[in-house]
């Protein structure tokens, strides 16, 4: 992918950072650590998963205030309990960081409804690294759990969900983790995805991911299902949303 004009280069000893100077007026690489933003009063929320993924405000004195998400790479499953947040280190390309940045400004350049990557920083130690990402915060949006945890959605709402997940699709855009809370919807009901770690360009000739990807959200519904004690979601919901999914092109 090529890179923009506007993405700059931060670099100095064990830290490299990548970051779009039309957002960051005056760009530091303290600005992806959530003590930079609690020390300015500028933390606006937070939200628990992996580990905890911070909502913060940049103000600056030439460009109106800007929202963001400030999420630090962890590790999940048996080797997370072990590890946490260190990954093997190959190039500096290929950690995660840079991937899901320069997938989320591919995805901008499609006009595909995810998140805008602001930032990214990679800190080296020794044969492993440690990373974080900044991107725009998607507003006045709640994802798709909380939502089913409180009412039911239209049938037209469901069939949105699946005709934007089927976008990402018909655009060779892979998502590792589609799972229901990886689905926001704002107040207007406009539906976005969002978590791309570790999402990628798939060939198109290869159909049967896209069949995984579906499988997988299945799945999230049914664990929340089996989970919370309100949680709407049937059968035919899930109809819905596959005929939203199978019937935009």
């Amino acid at each position: 992918m090529k890179q923009a004009d506007n993405i700059k280069v931060w670099q100095q000893g064990n830290t490299y950072c990548l970051y779009d100077s039309n957002a960051i007026i005056e760009f530091s690489p303290e600005m992806l650590n959530p003590q930079y933003w609690q020390a300015k009063h500028a933390v606006t929320g937070s939200a628990q998963g992996r580990g905890t993924t911070w909502f913060v405000c940049y103000v600056s004195s030439t460009k109106p205030e800007q929202h963001w998400v400030l999420r630090h790479y962890y590790r999940g499953g048996l080797i997370g309990e072990m590890v946490k947040d260190s990954y093997w280190f190959s190039s500096q390309k290929n950690t995660r960081a840079a991937r899901e940045f320069d997938l989320l400004a591919y995805m901008q350049g499609l006009k595909l409804p995810a998140p805008k990557p602001i930032a990214y920083k990679v800190v080296k130690h020794g044969l492993f690294y440690q990373a974080d990402l900044l991107s725009i915060r998607i507003e006045q949006a709640q994802d798709l759990v909380a939502i089913l945890s409180k009412k039911e959605i239209p049938p037209v709402l469901w069939q949105k969900i699946g005709a934007t997940i089927r976008r990402f699709h018909n655009n060779n855009i892979y998502h590792h983790d589609l799972n229901a809370h990886n689905i926001l919807i704002n107040e207007q009901e406009q539906v976005f995805l969002i978590d791309f770690d570790r999402g990628e360009i798939r060939d198109a000739s290869q159909k049967n991911w896209q069949q995984g990807n579906m499988e997988r959200l299945q799945r999230s519904f049914n664990k929340e299902l089996n989970q919370l004690d309100n949680f709407h979601f049937t059968d035919d919901n899930w109809q819905f949303l596959l005929e939203g999914y199978l019937g935009a092109i």
